[in-house]
């Protein structure tokens, strides 16, 4: 089976985020993605593997944390850009137009990074998760401006349609010394 699916459990407990990441890795054969601590005083848990075990292992984790639970996910065909630009690794040489999308919470943002990247053909840069953003988390994107625009659109849909949408902008010619800050 693929492991192309992805879950998230964000949480408002540092403490119960240990307890659903125990859960989480003994109700499937997942993959620890990622697992920490962020702004403020929150704790998510990403992993990946097939659908199946991905909803099984997000449904264990949100149970074990019970009430400290702010918000989990699953997307079952995850675009393969979200991880270099969660994991800051997507090398980028120019800026042909800049999109950034900044969300309230982290299990939003990755969804809405992943409906941009679907939408339209743009590279994702940098898909920032709440650490030193007071919990909040944003994604970068870059490609023409039309598909920025479109992917920037679809994006900011997810986040409005869930009220976490805090911004949203598409800058067409972004002067060049913006990358080197953003990098």
């Amino acid at each position: 089976m693929a492991k192309n699916s992805i879950g998230l459990v964000e949480l408002g407990s540092i403490a119960a985020g240990f307890e659903a990441c125990d859960a989480m890795l003994k109700t499937a054969d997942v993959e620890l993605v990622l697992a920490r601590t962020i702004c403020s005083g929150k704790y998510v848990v990403l992993v990946r593997g097939d659908v199946a075990a991905v909803e099984s292992s997000v449904q264990a984790g949100a149970r074990a944390a019970g009430a400290a639970v702010i918000d989990t996910f699953v997307i079952p065909n995850v675009h393969e850009s979200i991880f270099p630009a969660i994991s800051g690794t997507t090398r980028v040489e120019a800026l042909a137009a800049l999109g950034v999308i900044e969300s309230f919470s982290v299990a939003s943002l990755i969804e809405a990074a992943d409906a941009a990247a679907k939408a339209a053909q743009v590279q994702l840069i940098e898909v920032r998760l709440a650490m030193a953003l007071g919990g909040k988390a944003f994604v970068t994107l870059t490609g023409n401006v039309a598909a920025v625009e479109s992917a920037v659109a679809a994006g900011a849909q997810v986040l409005s349609r869930k009220g976490l949408l805090v911004n949203k902008v598409v800058i067409p010619a972004p002067h060049p010394e913006l990358l080197n800050e953003m990098i």
